[in-house]
């Protein structure tokens, strides 16, 4: 939708718990979740932003502090029409806001997206493609034992020795 969505890109919050876990979360906190991980190339998105970007796409009257209230838990029975429009917004399907299973999908996503943000990431991913699923295991395990040397969690968010990078989610990633 906007302008800068060609430069949008994902930021997880350093030292977050991945939200994709077992119980259900509250409408405000994937909203709030949506905002501090699908970023602009200048940060944040504002209230104003999504507000105004929605109604420019043509989208339902919203206001910035309707957003506000949707975020912080202060309104939490929007129209289906809001809905559509906020996941619209942030690139993901509208039953992110329903379905538990695909939040958690779209979480694995954002935080894939997130760590291909990282250079060495990124120079890692594609020094690995075209390999063999065999030696790709053996790069996973490698990089397994470096994780627990260095005292990090086991394993990644979304990640597999298969190349999960295939399609992305959130503002970067989607035609929206």
């Amino acid at each position: 939708m906007a302008e800068d969505a060609v430069d949008a890109d994902v930021d997880m919050a350093a030292g977050e718990a991945a939200p994709n876990g077992g119980s259900s979360r509250s409408l405000a906190e994937k909203v709030d979740h949506l905002f501090r991980t699908v970023r602009s190339s200048r940060g944040e998105y504002t209230y104003e932003q999504v507000a105004s970007e929605i109604r420019d796409a043509g989208g339902p009257t919203i206001s910035a502090a309707y957003v506000w209230m949707l975020r912080n838990g202060k309104r939490d029975n929007p129209t289906m029409k809001h809905l559509e429009a906020m996941a619209s917004f942030f690139g993901v399907p509208a039953a992110y806001f329903f379905d538990d299973e695909v939040s958690k999908a779209v979480n694995e996503q954002l935080s894939l997206v997130a760590a291909m943000r990282d250079a060495g990431v990124r120079k890692i991913a594609m020094r690995a493609s075209g390999l063999s699923s065999e030696s790709l295991g053996t790069i996973v395990d490698m990089i397994e034992r470096v994780r627990a040397l260095e005292g990090l969690p086991e394993g990644a968010e979304g990640s597999d020795a298969g190349g999960a990078a295939s399609d992305g989610a959130g503002r970067g990633h989607t035609s929206g």
